[in-house]
Formats: C-alpha cells, sequence, structure tokens
C-alpha cells in the first residue's frame, strides 16, 4: 500500500510538472558559451526537470532514470535531442535497474533552452561530455 501512494503520487509530481512546463519556463539570458549555456540550463532544469530526475540527477528508481554518467547523457547528442523533442514511452535499462515512467516532449521549449538544459545536464552530476549546441537542435527539429 505505501508502495501504491509512492508511485501515485510521484505520478502527481511529474503530471503537474509536465502541465506545468507547458507554460514557457522564465527566460534566461542569451548565451555566449558553454558556461553561460549550462548556467541558463540550470534555470530549464529546476523548472522542468528535477521533479522527476531529481535535484542530484539521481531519479526515481523504478521510476525516472538517473542523468547521471549513464551513456543516454554521455553517449549520442542526436539521441538527447530527440527525447527532449519527442518524449519517451520506452523501459529503459540502466546500471541493472529498468526505469518504465514516460517522459513527456519538450518542444515547447526553445532550440537554446533545449541546448542549454543538455550542456547542463551533461557537464553536471558528475557527468562531463561536450556542449549542446543551438545548432545541434535545430538540424533536429521537425519541420526545421
Amino acid at each position: 500500500m505505501k508502495l501504491v501512494r509512492v508511485v501515485f503520487i510521484t505520478g502527481l509530481v511529474c503530471l503537474s510538472t509536465f502541465l506545468s512546463a507547458q507554460k514557457t519556463p522564465k527566460k534566461a539570458t542569451k548565451a555566449s558559451g558553454s558556461a553561460t549555456s549550462a548556467a541558463n540550463g540550470k534555470i530549464v532544469y529546476m523548472q522542468s526537470c528535477l521533479p522527476c530526475h531529481q535535484q542530484d540527477g539521481g531519479g526515481v528508481q523504478n521510476m525516472n532514470p538517473p542523468l547521471i554518467k549513464t551513456t543516454y547523457v554521455l553517449g549520442d547528442k542526436d539521441r538527447l535531442i530527440k527525447i527532449l523533442l519527442n518524449g519517451f514511452n520506452e523501459d529503459v535499462e540502466i546500471n541493472g535497474d529498468t526505469y518504465s515512467n514516460a517522459m513527456p516532449s519538450f518542444a515547447h521549449l526553445t532550440n537554446q533552452q533545449i541546448a542549454d538544459v543538455l550542456t547542463f545536464v551533461r557537464n553536471n552530476f558528475g557527468n562531463k561530455a561536450p556542449s549542446v549546441t543551438v545548432a545541434d537542435v535545430n538540424k533536429l527539429r521537425p519541420g526545421k
């Protein structure tokens, strides 16, 4: 019963986050470099990603995957961009644990916001990976 309550509450938090994320997050300052991009990305992360992936990027066991040193975060930038643009609705195994919550699309974010938040994630939580640029997002956004 306790697990059902935790799952229900976590689901409500994620749904609430998704619905509130439909509004465009606060405008960050225009990025001029990867440090600025990551700083702006932290704003987007705190507004759109934190409830499901947590403040430390550790996720929620068996529901929302961690963002800490995973191939999804450190690997192919294009795959990561496509996840934000299209959402993700597959079970994924990371470090022997399976995560099954669907991630909604964040296509309502601007290309700059997507580049910023992915640069933040790829360079925080113990991660170290190349930045994501607006050009990277531009080439993958449908209809562009």
